[in-house]
C-alpha cells in the first residue's frame, strides 16, 4: 500500500475480502472512543486521545490486527484466548472468518483508554 491519508482511503486500498471487518472495527472504535480523533500513524488508522494512540487496526495479507495499549491485552488475555484469538504484547490477529467479537472489542478499546487516562 501506498502512504494513506485517512481510514476512508485505508479501508478502500485493503484487500476486499478485508473491508467489511475493517469497518466494522472503526465503528465500533468510533462508537467506543467519541472523544477520541481519527488519526493515520505507522500508515494504520487509528483513534487517538490526547495525542496517545489508543486502539488501531490494520489489514494484512492474511489477516487483520487490532492494536491496543500493552494494560489492555494483558487485562484481557483470558477472553482474548477464550475467543480463540491469538495476541502479542499489543495486537491481535483475526481472519474476516473468525473475528473479535464486537462487545471484546469494546471492552479492550475502553481498558486502552483508561490506560492512556492513567
Amino acid at each position: 500500500m501506498t502512504t494513506i491519508a485517512d481510514h476512508d482511503a485505508y479501508i478502500a486500498a485493503a484487500a476486499e475480502p478485508f473491508q467489511p471487518e475493517l469497518q466494522r472495527l472503526r465503528s465500533i472504535l468510533a462508537r467506543t472512543l467519541p472523544e477520541a480523533e481519527e488519526m493515520v500513524a505507522y500508515n494504520m488508522p487509528g483513534f487517538s486521545i490526547g495525542g496517545t494512540v489508543v486502539a488501531s487496526y490494520a489489514a494484512f495479507s492474511k489477516q487483520c490486527g487490532l492494536y491496543l495499549l500493552p494494560g489492555a491485552i494483558s487485562a484481557h488475555a483470558e477472553d482474548i484466548a477464550a475467543a480463540g484469538l491469538k495476541a502479542t504484547k499489543t495486537g491481535i490477529t483475526f481472519s474476516p472468518r473468525k473475528p473479535i467479537p464486537d462487545e471484546l472489542v469494546e471492552r479492550l478499546a475502553r481498558a486502552s483508554r483508561q490506560e492512556a487516562e492513567a
